[in-house]
């Protein structure tokens, strides 16, 4: 509960006050009031009067006796950019609001920071006694927009004050439909913010279009959507006039949104309208279904193909279908759930030609690539657009338990070159997967020593990136060359050199027939590629060779 000043206490604010600048105390208090305002700048200290700091603390005597015994302008702005009847209103001093519309010369729509007048403030806050006092004068101006074109009525939706939207709405010259510069209106915001008494409010007058678009075409329901209202939801779409099926500004449609979120109540409010569309397209040719099984929405692809009239292989702009999607990410159950549908087609190729094995072997996902390999109408050995197959994907990655279940398929080529000349287990090497080169050294038909289209083997890949333990088990097998050059004249021990590797470098060092001084197309020995780097360890485990050759040294 708010106390009255004694009188004391109103002779010690008057003196502060009517002498404000001489008072330090009263800049620090009210540098600290200010960081409670968003957007509200400290400066221009001296623009401030004390009308303006008893307004904005509501002290309704001090503010009397400013007025009367000292020449201020009652519509003085101060360093904030707002007069005194600004901070009365915003703050809700109800008595100084009245007090400061009791004196003539006082305007009471002068505009401040933003072009927002004090109706606008007073609305924003959900201070409805300002708002009924404002409104009784008859030069009061109830939908004077701010510098974006937002007026009080927009403010007053956006934070759910329904008796302040309800006296707006009780004064002809307010204009409940008002778009701002971005075409949004005040059901707009209400139902951004799930302002459900609000919304019912507005969808209450004849003179409100419930699914006007901003400039960027989102509607209000897009709004409720994007932030999950199911209530607002639910109201908007009991309208006739709502259209479920607009794109909008991101390219999608409301029921994508939701799909794409996994909202099952709000889905089922959308089927239960016969203009939804439930394959409705958006930007990417993307159908609800596809949003719902990229996310992993088990509830969401269950509810949808319960319709009828869903197709569930509809393929996109870049002809991938759900299943694609859900094997890509590893949606085991989505996955399991299209497959039992006979109008999905599990080997349908996309833009890349790649599968929805191939997805799932680079995703990992090892229950999606089993339920696909047990169909008889997928290919599990399939070249895409690079040549490169589902095993490829899954070495690369270091997918072992899918490599494993792609070995056991007796279609699947374990050693099949892809555009660049490079085999499963060049991939698995590149990138260190031990388990991955396990496996695939297991095999008689995989060539290990293999030369990729620029003459690199997979222990040239593996030495590169200084993968000891794979370099380890591909020099372990006599039918691997450990020193194979590849088409820049540098060899596994060059590679592992000039990066650093000591490891790798030991393990090469072990072997006769690699060639210590093995000079690439750029006249570089092992040696030189250390030295320039300066990898002092690697360097000096060359020097203990008698056979390096020490001119070749960078120094």
């Amino acid at each position: 509960m708010k106390k009255e000043l004694t009188d004391r206490g109103k002779t010690l604010a008057l003196k502060l006050f009517s002498r404000y600048e001489c008072h330090i105390s009263i800049k620090v208090l009210l540098e600290h009031t200010l960081g409670r305002y968003p957007g509200v700048s400290i400066g221009g200290f001296h623009k401030f009067t004390g009308l303006h700091y008893a307004s904005m603390f509501g002290l309704v005597e001090v503010a009397r006796v400013l007025i009367e015994m000292n020449d201020v302008d009652v519509n003085g702005m101060d360093g904030t950019g707002a007069t005194p009847l600004i901070w009365a209103a915003r703050n809700g001093h109800e008595g100084v609001v009245q007090l400061l519309l009791g004196w003539e010369d006082v305007d009471p729509n002068m505009p401040g920071y933003g072009d927002r007048t004090p109706i606008s403030w007073a609305a924003e806050h959900g201070h409805e006694a300002v708002v009924k006092l404002l409104l009784g004068r008859e030069d009061v101006s109830p939908d004077r927009p701010d510098h974006e074109n937002r007026t009080p009525i927009a403010f007053a939706s956006g934070n759910g004050h329904g008796a302040v939207v309800d006296l707006l709405l009780g004064h002809e010259d307010v204009n409940p439909d008002r778009p701002d510069d971005e075409g949004r209106t005040p059901i707009s915001f209400a139902a951004e913010y799930g302002q459900e008494a609000v919304v019912k409010l507005l969808l209450g007058r004849g003179d409100v279009h419930p699914d006007m678009p901003n400039r960027l075409n989102r509607a209000p329901i897009g709004w409720a959507i994007w932030n999950g209202h199911e209530a607002v939801v639910r109201l908007l779409l009991e309208r006739e006039d709502i259209n479920p099926n607009r794109l909008d500004q991101y390219g999608q449609t409301p029921a994508s949104c939701v799909a794409r979120d996994g909202h099952e109540a709000l889905m089922k409010l959308f089927l239960g309208r016969e203009d939804m569309n439930p394959n409705v397209l958006d930007a990417w040719d993307r159908t609800p279904i596809s949003w719902a099984a990229e996310n992993g929405h088990e509830a969401m692809v269950k509810l949808l193909l319960r319709r009828e009239d869903v197709n569930p292989d509809r393929p996109d702009t870049w002809d991938r279908t759900p299943i694609s999607y859900a094997a890509e990410y590893g949606h085991e159950a989505v996955v399991k759930l299209l497959l039992g549908r006979q109008d999905v087609n599990p080997d349908r190729l996309d833009r890349w030609d790649r599968t929805p094995v191939s997805r799932a072997a680079e995703a990992g996902c090892e229950v999606a690539v089993k339920l696909l390999l047990g169909r008889e109408d997928v290919n599990p050995d399939k070249l895409d657009t690079w040549n490169r197959t589902p095993i490829s994907y899954a070495a690369e990655y270091g997918h072992g338990a899918v490599v494993d279940l792609l070995l056991g398929d007796e279609d699947v080529n374990p050693d099949r070159l892809d555009d660049s000349g490079r085999t499963p287990i060049s991939r698995a090497a590149e990138n260190g997967y031990e388990a991955v080169v396990k496996l695939l050294l297991g095999r008689e038909d995989v060539d290990f020593d293999r030369p990729d289209c620029n003459g690199r083997t997979p222990i040239s890949w593996a030495a590169e990136n200084g993968y000891e333990a794979v370099v380890r088990l591909l020099i372990e097998r006599a039918d691997v060359d450990p020193d194979t050059p590849d088409r820049g004249g540098r060899t596994p021990l060059s590679w592992a050199a000039g990066n650093g590797y000591e490891a790798v470098v030991k393990l090469l060092l072990g072997q006769e027939d690699v060639d210590i001084d093995w000079v690439d197309n750029n006249g570089r020995t092992a040696i030189s590629r250390a030295s320039w780097n300066r990898y002092e360890a690697v360097v000096k485990l060359l020097l203990k060779r008698e056979d390096v050759d020490l001119d070749s040294l960078d120094i």
